[in-house]
């Protein structure tokens, strides 16, 4: 009966944490969903002193006040439109990147990877194992070439410059990433942009039943490896003559919030928050730009290990496949600039649009009894260089709008124009 009770007392905690980690979740989507709002009233806002103004310039007179609103909603389209393009434009014109990718040779890692090279990038692999490296790089040369035989005349152009190599790196093992630098420069030439997407869980249960040696594991590959790559990629990149950009992934607990069940990779997810903040000073007047990119909820054996049938029913909701993840993160990480910027998948507009829609994406991954039901990954990548575009418009709106400011600048500058342009002059009767 003890044991029997004891059962009871220890799944009770369970699912108690599973409820604490799924109220600080919504917190956390309803911050991020409010924050979003809040910009779009200041747009807004921003946009109304403009229309106002003009209104006065041009006399005040209802007709031109009719012309005033037409012009707003003409400028939010073409103002868009062109943000986006720009974004467009710059993304193509972006020559090939050097990029290193820690523990990718499955899930959001081997995503990641496979769209740099789809964008005519050169690309080093690394994980522990050798022959998962061997067998990525294989894999990932067989993509390049079923997408060549597709492509396009300008996607084909692109295509040919991709090259992927790979070599094994224990990122806990100092001496392994100083080789895993080597190996990239003499391989590249340089490091344009490094990944530290290693990272590692060991399911969901209270601390005090994680063995010392998860513990260990945990803190090594999430926190100590992060520490380590960085420290190698910044030397590296501090004497190139263009510097460099390192990616820290971020993920649960980042911010602060707690992470029962997960309180390890909870912790280590937060010192690399901290850790960031404080590079982000070191580096102030440095050619090196440290991010952190958040891909969101992503199906892979990170997430999966030890979820419950009720944390299944909520990946159906807000998980994504790495592949959806990778087309989004890559060309923000592609073109970003200067330094402390966050590349995140699960935006407010995209967390909103999941809530909006929970009730049709029941079952989407997983069915009521917990079973996957999602295309193995051979079969959603057998065609991905024929079944999309290289870089989508809606993407690039994506990209453009993440800017508030520039958004209203652009808006403002096309209703002025419009405005002035039919009053005849900056003032009325001129």
């Amino acid at each position: 009966m003890q044991g029997l009770a004891g059962s009871r007392s220890a799944a009770a905690e369970v699912y108690g944490g599973q409820y604490e980690l799924a109220v600080e979740k919504a917190e956390e989507i309803f911050f991020s969903v409010a924050t979003q709002v809040g910009r779009y009233v200041i747009t807004m806002m921003s946009s109304g002193v403009v229309l106002a103004v003009g209104f006065q310039l041009s006399g005040g007179d209802s007709q031109t006040d009719a012309l005033i609103w037409y012009s707003w909603l003409g400028g939010v389209i073409i103002g868009t439109m062109l943000g986006a393009n720009s974004v467009l434009e710059e993304h193509c014109k972006a020559g090939p990147r050097n990029v290193v990718i820690t523990g990718s040779t499955r899930g959001l890692g081997k995503a990641l990877a496979r769209e740099f090279l789809l964008s005519g990038d050169h690309v080093v692999i690394a994980s522990r194992s050798p022959e998962s490296v061997l067998q990525t790089i294989n894999e990932l040369e067989e993509n390049i070439q079923e997408g060549l035989s597709v492509a396009k005349k300008k996607q084909r152009e692109t295509l040919l410059q991709a090259k992927v190599v790979g070599t094994s790196c224990d990122v806990c093992k100092p001496e392994d990433v100083k080789k895993l630098v080597n190996f990239a420069v003499g391989e590249l030439g340089s490091i344009d942009i490094w990944i530290n997407n290693a990272g590692t869980n060991k399911g969901f249960r209270p601390l005090v039943n994680f063995s010392d040696e998860d513990i260990t594991q945990i803190v090594s590959t999430n926190l100590v490896g992060s520490l380590l790559c960085t420290r190698e990629a910044m030397d590296v990149m501090q004497y190139q003559e263009k510097g460099g950009h390192v990616f820290n992934m971020d993920g649960a607990g980042s911010g602060g919030s707690s992470t029962p069940l997960t309180a390890v990779y909870g912790s280590t997810k937060c010192g690399l928050r901290q850790f960031q903040a404080s590079l982000m000073k070191e580096s102030r007047r440095s050619k090196v730009g440290v991010h952190t990119a958040s891909p969101g909820m992503v199906l892979t054996d990170l997430l999966l290990s030890g979820s419950s049938l009720q944390n299944k029913q909520m990946f159906n909701i807000i998980c994504e496949l790495p592949e959806t993840v990778a087309r989004t993160l890559v060309p923000r990480m592609r073109v970003v600039k200067g330094s402390g910027k966050a590349v995140n998948y699960l935006t407010p507009p995209r967390i909103l649009l999941a809530l909006v829609t929970a009730w049709v994406r029941r079952g989407r991954w997983f069915d009521e009894e917990g079973r996957a039901v999602y295309a193995a990954e051979a079969d959603r990548i057998r065609n991905w260089a024929e079944s999309r575009t290289r870089f989508s418009f809606t993407d690039a709106m994506e990209m453009y709008t993440e800017n508030t400011w520039v958004s209203v600048f652009s808006l403002s500058v096309v209703c002025a124009f419009i405005m002035l342009s039919s009053s005849g002059g900056p003032f009325p009767g001129t």
